[in-house]
């Protein structure tokens, strides 16, 4: 798990109550990256455009979608963050509570640290724990 607190720090982790629409999930996830100038403004409007022109493919598991754009376009370091959310909220039809941005650089740099999370997402028993949405749990899941 060392590499993805690389990726991940707490810092990128965030909870919250409700959320209104899956664009909005987006923004709020983004924004640690944005702060620290991971990713550009062009990165969140791709990752956006991208759901309107190819439907929920993002959606991977019940809950949960892993939100990207084409690498290299508005990022300016791998980086990742999450989102839980206590209420459902519809992307393209689908009800997703966790949203995870990944930016990555290039096509291949990030598949080790995106197996890394995977991982900790197929595990039933810490998936189960991350849809909770204790922020404590959750930062915990991932160190």
């Amino acid at each position: 798990m060392t590499q993805l607190m690389n990726y991940l720090p707490k810092e990128h982790i965030q909870v919250k109550d409700k959320i209104s629409t899956w664009q909005e999930a987006v923004k709020i996830t983004s924004q640690p990256l944005l702060e620290e100038k991971k990713i550009t403004p062009v990165y969140v409007e791709n990752m956006i455009d991208s759901v309107y022109q190819n439907g929920p493919y993002m959606v991977l598991a019940d809950y949960f979608a892993l939100m990207h754009a084409k690498p290299g376009i508005g990022v300016c370091k791998q980086s990742m963050s999450l989102l839980v959310t206590k209420n459902e909220v519809d992307l393209a039809g689908k009800p997703i509570k966790i949203f995870l941005v990944l930016a990555a650089m290039d096509s291949a740099s990030h598949l080790e640290s995106l197996q890394e999370i995977m991982e900790v997402f197929m595990d039933e028993e810490k998936y189960q724990l991350i849809l909770k949405g204790n922020l404590t749990d959750v930062i915990q899941v991932f160190q």
